[in-house]
């Protein structure tokens, strides 16, 4: 039998087919920031929408304006996403922190838990605004709290997948 020819950097060959187009010496290739930044707006698309729009649900039904109000509702989404962001990088760092000896899989779950109670929060808050406004505070808080009692199993959900299966692999291509 033939012994295994293919290199080392076999991943960085296949994407780019160049052997000689890695941006160091040791054959890796650095991710370009278009690619990052496309993943991080495809994650915010998929993740906002779904969140969005069952608060939008909540908040006004499936009407004639349903789409108009989630489109409003996502585009306020996109102002508020990237705080939390920030938020999960904080998290993570000082739940690591407080829990240094705790396995990385129950760490990751209780970052998960965390910041979806956060961005249920301020997705409500910012879905709440655009569909309801704040003419009536009475019905704003309502329309706060039920999009996020509503929306908090999806995205609980959402935060624990991400969290345990994506996140680990988001970190490692962010940081390539």
């Amino acid at each position: 039998m033939a012994p295994n020819t293919m290199p080392s950097n076999t991943e960085t060959l296949l994407i780019d087919g160049n052997k000689n187009s890695g941006a160091k010496n040791d054959g890796t290739k650095k991710t370009p920031l278009l690619y990052k930044v496309l993943l991080i707006l495809a994650l915010m698309t998929v993740i906002g929408g779904l969140l969005t729009g069952v608060m939008t649900y909540m908040n006004v039904g499936y009407s004639d304006t349903f789409f108009i109000d989630w489109s409003r509702a996502l585009l306020a989404a996109y102002a508020i996403m990237p705080i939390g962001f920030l938020l999960m990088g904080l998290v993570t760092k000082f739940i690591n922190h407080k829990l240094p000896n705790t396995k990385a899989y129950k760490r990751n779950l209780i970052t998960g838990v965390v910041m979806a109670c956060i961005m249920e929060s301020m997705l409500a808050f910012s879905t709440a605004s655009k569909t309801i406004g704040f003419a009536n505070q009475t019905a704003f808080l309502n329309g706060w709290l039920e999009g996020f009692l509503v929306a908090l199993p999806v995205g609980l959900t959402l935060m624990v997948i991400v969290s345990m299966t994506i996140k680990p692999k988001i970190e490692a291509f962010l940081k390539s």
